[in-house]
């Protein structure tokens, strides 16, 4: 219970602080709408797919390998230096909070921007025609262990790389894009050459996109 109620009190401190400014959460809503469009046209007009048939296999790819990468990876290396530098870790580190709550309550702040994510994807696509086929569970648990991937990696990378905020934006460069194209996030891995396939399989977010 103690767990709990310390979780839950720093995913609602970020959530009500992304609330306050606002355009992070606009972006992020923003950012999937636009490379779903782009997937979907690209792959509707290179593959000669319906409309409907593009956007089913654009939808999963935008979610995993390119939104959630931004909003939970991102974010929470953007959290963690933050409040570094707004002092703020010195502080929750000295009071009763322990460092499993802070974590959590990063993952399920989160989760709840990657939830919202994933309907507005999900909604669109499926708008378009899109049928998604398959288990609703096992997406949600594969939408569910991405973002404890990316969480965690965020987490590592804000807490012991990351020290000002101009760091983010080199951090997440340096490792994110390379790592989203070798994942098939823009483009499909079925256009990668023998060698390169057999590359991406080391990458989580591959994976992440195949399942």
């Amino acid at each position: 219970m103690k767990y709990w109620r310390e979780t839950c009190a720093v995913a609602q401190r970020i959530l009500i602080e992304l609330w306050r400014r606002q355009r992070s959460l606009l972006f992020w809503s923003i950012f999937p709408i636009t490379v779903l469009f782009l997937n979907g046209l690209i792959m509707a007009e290179q593959a000669e797919l319906s409309t409907a048939e593009a956007f089913q296999r654009a939808a999963p790819t935008t979610l995993v390998g390119a939104a959630l990468f931004f909003s939970c990876l991102g974010g929470s290396v953007a959290t963690v230096v933050s409040e570094r530098e707004q002092h703020m870790l010195k502080r929750l580190f000295i009071s009763p909070l322990g460092g499993i709550s802070y974590f959590l309550g990063i993952f399920l702040a989160h989760s709840c921007i990657g939830t919202g994510q994933g309907l507005v994807v999900y909604t669109i696509a499926a708008f378009l025609g899109a049928r998604f086929q398959g288990s609703v569970l096992l997406g949600v648990l594969i939408i569910f262990l991405s973002i404890i991937a990316y969480v965690g990696v965020g987490f590592f990378l804000g807490t012991q790389l990351a020290r000002r905020t101009e760091d983010v934006n080199a951090l997440v460069g340096t490792f994110g894009v390379p790592l989203l194209i070798l994942g098939g996030a823009f483009l499909p891995t079925a256009l990668f050459p023998e060698q390169l396939l057999e590359i991406a399989k080391f990458n989580p977010i591959y994976h992440m996109n195949e399942a």
